[in-house]
C-alpha cells in the first residue's frame, strides 16, 4: 500500500502524553493552573507582556476584535486569502470586513493596498501571515500609526515566525539572532492571534491564543472568554464573597488544562519542530529549482517563516488542469490541500454583496495553488518521496 502523506499533521510524544495524563490525574481539568502556566510560557516565547488561551482560533479572533473596541458598523481591512475565521469573527459582532488584494507570489497582504481603501469607518489593519511567511510589519504599522488604526494580526499560522528588525539610523542589521522579532510579540501591533490546531507548527488539539502588551485588552479578553463575568471591578455593591457580575456580553472560550498541559508540553519543542520544518522547505526548494511546472514559495529576506504550509503555485500551463492535477496527487497518497478559495467568493459572502473580481491576484492566486506535505515528523526519505510523486504526475500529464 502507498505511504499517506497529509499535507500537515501533529507530532505527539511521551512527554506530552505524561504531561496530559499529569492534569487528568490532578484536582483541576478546566480553570485551574495549567492555563496560566502556558500563558506565562507562551508569552515568554513570543516576548509578550500577556497571553490568554482561548478555546480554538476562531475565538481568540472573535475576542480580540471585542477586545480592540470595534463597535458594530465599523470596518477592518484584511485579506481574502485566509480562512474564513478571519472576517467571520468580525461579522459576529456586525464589524464589516473590506478585502484588500495580495502579493501574488507570497499571498500574504499588499501592504500598498491598504491606504486607499481607509474611510472615516476604518478601524484597525488585520495582516495574516499566510503560509506562516509574515508580513511586512513596519509597513502595515506605518499606514496604522498615520491614520490611528488598531493592528490585529492573525498569526494563525505564523507561531515560531518572525521579521527583522528595521536598523537605526547609521546601524546594519546583521541577521543576529538579536535583529529578528517574534511574531506574537505585538511590536508593531496590538494584538495577535494564534491557533493551535493539529496542522498548525504546535498544538493543543483545538485552541488558540491572543497576545498583547495592553492591560486594559488583556482584561477585556479573560472577561469575555468567561461570559462577560468578572469576580472584581463590580458595579454594583457586593452581596457576598460569592457574588460576580456579567457586565458584556461574552461566551465560554476557556481552554482546558488539558489542553494546555498539551500546548506547555508542545511548546518546548516548538523551536525544534520549526528548525525540522525549514529543514524540509529547504530540501523542497533544491528539488524543485528550476522545474517547468510550478513556482515555490517565496522567501522575503526581512522573513523567517514558519511554514506551516509549502504552497506550491502552478504556472500558467497548468492551473487550467488543477482539477486533474489534484485528483493524481491524491491518488499517488499525497494529502494535498488548497489554501484558499478567496472568503468574499464563499456563497454567504456572495449574498452580502461581495463579487468576483474584487481581489484579482487573490482570485489568480487560488487558482494556481495547491499545499503539499510539510511536517515536523517528516523524515528526508519521506520527503524526497513526496517530491518523487509530485514531479511524476506533471511528468505523466
Amino acid at each position: 500500500m502507498t505511504d499517506v502523506f497529509p499535507y500537515s499533521r501533529q507530532s505527539i510524544g511521551a512527554d506530552d502524553l505524561e504531561a496530559v495524563i499529569a492534569v487528568l490525574k490532578s484536582d483541576y481539568l478546566t480553570q485551574g493552573p495549567a492555563v496560566e502556566t502556558f500563558e506565562q510560557k507562551l508569552s515568554e516565547y513570543v516576548n509578550a507582556g500577556y497571553a490568554v488561551a482561548m478555546s480554538s482560533g476562531t475565538a481568540a479572533l472573535h475576542a480580540a476584535y471585542f477586545a480592540a473596541g470595534i463597535e458594530a458598523g465599523g470596518e477592518v481591512i484584511t485579506s481574502p486569502i485566509t480562512f474564513a475565521a478571519t472576517s467571520n469573527a468580525a461579522l459576529m459582532l456586525g464589524i464589516n470586513p473590506v478585502f484588500a488584494d495580495v502579493e501574488s507570489d507570497s499571498g500574504n497582504i499588499d501592504t500598498t493596498l491598504v491606504e486607499p481603501l481607509i474611510n472615516s469607518a476604518t478601524k484597525a489593519i488585520v495582516p495574516v501571515h499566510y503560509a506562516g511567511h509574515p508580513v511586512d510589519m513596519h509597513a502595515v504599522h506605518a499606514v496604522a500609526r498615520r491614520h490611528g488604526l488598531v493592528v490585529i494580526e492573525d498569526a494563525c499560522h505564523a507561531i515560531s515566525a518572525a521579521y527583522r528588525r528595521q536598523p537605526a539610523k547609521g546601524e546594519s542589521a546583521e541577521g543576529n539572532d538579536s535583529d529578528w522579532i517574534r511574531i506574537g510579540s505585538c511590536t508593531h501591533s496590538d494584538i495577535a492571534v494564534f491557533s493551535f490546531h493539529p496542522v498548525k507548527p504546535m498544538t493543543t488539539g483545538e485552541g488558540g491564543a491572543v497576545l498583547t502588551n495592553d492591560p486594559g485588552i488583556y482584561k477585556r479578553l479573560k472577561q469575555f472568554r468567561t461570559h462577560g463575568i468578572t469576580k472584581d471591578n463590580f458595579v454594583n455593591e457586593s452581596h457576598g464573597g460569592w457574588y460576580y457580575e456579567m457586565q458584556f456580553l461574552g461566551n465560554n472560550y476557556r481552554m482546558t488544562d488539558i489542553q494546555a498541559a498539551l500546548g506547555t508540553s508542545q511548546l518546548k519543542k516548538l523551536d525544534g519542530f520549526t528548525e525540522r520544518r525549514r529543514e524540509i522547505a529547504s530540501r523542497y526548494d533544491e528539488l524543485f529549482r528550476g522545474n517547468p511546472y510550478f513556482d515555490i514559495p517565496v522567501q522575503r529576506s526581512y522573513a523567517r517563516s514558519s511554514h506551516h504550509l509549502y504552497p506550491i503555485r502552478l504556472r500558467d500551463a497548468y492551473k487550467e488542469n488543477k482539477k486533474v492535477i489534484f485528483s493524481r496527487l491524491k491518488e499517488k497518497g499525497l494529502g494535498v490541500q488548497v489554501h484558499y478559495i478567496p472568503v468574499y467568493l464563499q456563497p454567504y459572502y456572495q449574498h452580502l454583496g461581495f463579487k468576483q473580481g474584487l481581489c484579482p491576484f487573490a482570485e489568480d492566486f487560488y487558482e494556481r495553488e495547491i499545499s503539499i506535505p510539510i511536517y515536523q515528523g517528516m523524515s528526508d526519505a519521506d520527503a524526497d518521496k513526496v517530491a518523487h510523486r509530485l514531479l511524476s504526475v506533471f511528468n505523466e500529464s
